[in-house]
């Protein structure tokens, strides 16, 4: 179970080190924002703490000095600023390295880690005598005004779950850490202790009460708990504060204390209290308490009686109603599903057979409750692309500091939801593309300065819902594509005619060739050539489009069109002789017929007139080699790719179909045209049709006839 906990630590501390990122991101904008300082203050404590508990010594011991600092900005010791900021955003990545390290992924060059401390060390305010960059605030006691030191007692029950041990939790290194806060007291409670028979080795049977006076206030407790919060049953109630308790007695009775606590009720109280003994021997002779509960009452009475403060209780907070679920079990509950899907619509069809009113019901509720299933199961999986787009920040903010620009990023639609899968793979080629970006289109400040425009240049990044699909657009306002450069260098390579007549689209989508670059040198950056084709790839791998809109001088939008998830898809079911074919119903304009006549009226060219244009088809027929007769009317099903409207002929549309996709074998994974499979309600297969590869192909086939 230790190896259970360890991993779970290290997906904490992934999830904790992104949130660190993006708070310090925003820390650089609002530095004066207390929120976010607290926001990364916490992340590293609970890194540090969580990290020290698990064995994690080497993680703990930097991130605890990186914690110091942002303690003293926390208590307005110190201000935030830019030496700072760099420095814990290096922070952030040598403890990710570490991290990383520690599950056999990498290096580590400790070296840097000893830099980053040594310089952070020289921003301490009594670094300033030795002519470190400091920039820290007055305190209050440099400004005349008294400290705010005061002392405040609280009552604290750490009740853990029985399974605490399991995860690797060691309650006694929680509270040792919190005596570390102040004077403490600590009582053990055994009442939930069974007998030997019934006692499970592995489990938690103790709770502690624990009595502590501290200056640090709640929030200090609270981090204590931060990574067991959802395991524990945690009360902290303030309970003495200076200044509140004026009565001759000191503090409150014995019995009072019980009843706060809720070990007594108030009538059980009046009846001891009628008796002539001590309240609390009274209490255990009856077995109305347990000694220990009584124990722990007294040693209260006597701590807020020698500390004398007082304060009401707190409310405690709400536990997250979450879990945490491995990303294979969803994948295979994703998998169950398409089975599910695969199985109903079998059942539909047997059922339309057999004609019984019964058996159709049946099926219809069926169909019923597995759409819902399946709607449930898919949206478990959405994730807000928010949580990819804060990661580029960092990257806007790095590229522009090594390239001498002054670059802002926006973003809009962080909560639009994508499917997990198709977010992880959209890294990459937003990545390049943000590249590109800031290399290529955003110029320097004198340069932006000369042209009018703010030296400031901007990358928005954002995302919206349109229909079962999610356009991403990013946008800058560069100096555009240069049309006549990329023309040319796209007749030098041999993509273009010289003569050819192309729109501003086609030519901009020249871009995405292998190899192709109007860079003039070489960088670390970009000027390889490399990148833009591997992001065409990366979107076409997820059934994607991409296009891009350019104006000289003025910015280039780049639009992406991403399917909202790649396990189930709405289909347009078509039919080639005996063989089923699908095409994504996103890409499907319309459908229409193809007659003997249209055919004659082409004069062997594969062309249509429809609704009054002149439309490319492709025959399916004839681009799979399928024998048998054409029939006298076939259907042409029209699909945009790439903006252009092509035609696809097959012989009968049956209609629209839920499809579950199925990968190819190794054997068939290099089929051009085909991006997958599914299984039919009668059990036989059909291939899933990838437009955009099809219309390639007849281009490139098109293309060889002609030369």
């Amino acid at each position: 179970m230790m190896e259970q906990a360890i991993a779970t630590y290290r997906e904490e501390a992934s999830e904790l080190l992104a949130e660190l990122e993006s708070s310090l991101l925003e820390l650089e904008d609002t530095p004066d924002d207390d929120d976010l300082i607290n926001r990364v203050f916490r992340a590293m404590h609970t890194i540090k703490g969580s990290g020290a508990m698990f064995g994690f010594d080497e993680i703990a011991s930097f991130t605890h000095e990186v914690e110091t600092v942002f303690d003293m900005v926390r208590n307005g010791k110190m201000s935030v600023t830019k030496r700072l900021l760099d420095l814990t955003l290096r922070s952030r990545d040598h403890i990710l390295a570490l991290l990383d390290a520690s599950a056999g992924s990498g290096e580590v060059d400790r070296s840097q880690g000893d830099e980053i401390i040594a310089s952070l060390q020289q921003l301490l305010p009594q670094a300033v005598g030795g002519g470190g960059e400091v920039e820290a605030a007055p305190s209050q006691s440099e400004s005349g005004e008294a400290e705010a030191t005061e002392e405040k007692t609280w009552r604290i029950r750490f009740r853990p779950t029985r399974e605490l041990l399991l995860f690797g939790t060691n309650p006694v290194s929680l509270i040792n850490e919190l005596r570390s806060l102040g004077e403490c007291h600590v009582v053990a409670q055994l009442d939930e202790i069974p007998l030997l028979d019934d006692l499970t080795a592995e489990h938690c049977y103790l709770y502690w009460d624990i009595i502590l006076t501290s200056t640090r206030g709640e929030d200090a407790i609270k981090d204590v708990f931060i990574f067991v919060e959802d395991d524990c049953d945690i009360k902290i109630q303030l309970i003495d504060s200076g200044g509140l308790i004026d009565r001759e007695d000191g503090y409150k009775k014995l019995g009072h204390i019980l009843v706060e606590r809720g070990d007594l009720s108030v009538e059980e109280m009046q009846t001891v209290l009628t008796q002539q003994k001590r309240f609390g021997e009274l209490l255990v002779e009856q077995g109305i308490v347990d000694p220990e509960k009584v124990q722990s009452a007294l040693i209260e009475q006597q701590h807020v009686k020698a500390v004398r403060q007082e304060r009401s209780a707190a409310p405690q907070a709400d536990a997250a109603a979450s879990i945490r679920v491995p990303a294979e079990r969803l994948d295979q509950l994703i998998n169950l599903v398409g089975e599910m899907v695969t199985v109903q619509a079998r059942l539909s069809q047997v059922s339309l057979a057999c004609g019984d009113a019964t058996f159709i019901s049946i099926s219809e509720e069926v169909e019923r409750l597995t759409n819902e299933l399946r709607d449930t199961a898919l949206n478990i999986r959405m994730l807000p692309i928010g949580s990819t787009f804060s990661k580029f920040k960092r990257l806007v903010r790095d590229l522009s500091q090594e390239l001498g620009k002054e670059i802002e990023m926006e973003t809009f639609g962080a909560e639009t939801e994508l499917d997990k899968t198709v977010i992880e793979k959209l890294n990459d080629p937003l990545v390049h593309i943000i590249r590109n970006s800031i290399d290529h289109g955003i110029e320097m400040p004198d340069v932006r300065r000369a042209a009018g425009k703010p030296s400031v240049g901007t990358v928005c990044l954002g995302a919206v819902h349109s229909g079962d699909s999610v356009l991403i657009t990013i946008r800058d306002d560069g100096a555009g594509l240069d049309r006549d450069t990329i023309r040319a260098k796209a007749v030098e390579r041999g993509l273009l005619a010289a003569t050819a007549e192309v729109s501003d689209k086609e030519i901009y989508s020249q871009i995405f060739a292998p190899g192709f670059s109007t860079a003039q040198k070489i960088t670390n950056i970009s000027g390889r050539g490399v990148g833009m084709d591997v992001v065409k790839r990366g979107i076409q791998d997820l059934r994607g489009t991409i296009e891009v809109d350019s104006v000289r001088g003025s910015g280039t939008t780049i639009t992406l069109r991403i399917p909202l998830t790649l396990a189930i898809i709405e289909s347009l079911l078509v039919k080639i002789g005996d063989s089923h074919f699908v095409l994504p119903l996103a890409a499907v304009e319309e459908c229409v017929e193809l007659t003997r006549e249209d055919v004659e009226a082409a004069h062997g060219r594969n062309l249509a007139i429809i609704r009054g244009n002149l439309t490319p088809f492709i025959s399916l027929r004839e681009q799979f080699e399928i024998d048998g007769d054409r029939p006298d009317i076939e259907q042409i099903v029209i699909v945009s790719v790439n903006g252009m409207r092509i035609g696809f002929v097959v012989d009968f549309v049956v209609g629209e179909h839920q499809t579950v996709i199925k990968p190819l074998g190794r054997l068939y994974q290099d089929i051009k045209g085909v991006s997958g499979a599914t299984i039919l309600g009668d059990g036989s297969v059909a291939l899933i049709l990838d437009p955009g590869v099809l219309t390639q192909c007849a281009e490139m086939a098109e293309a060889s006839l002609t030369q």
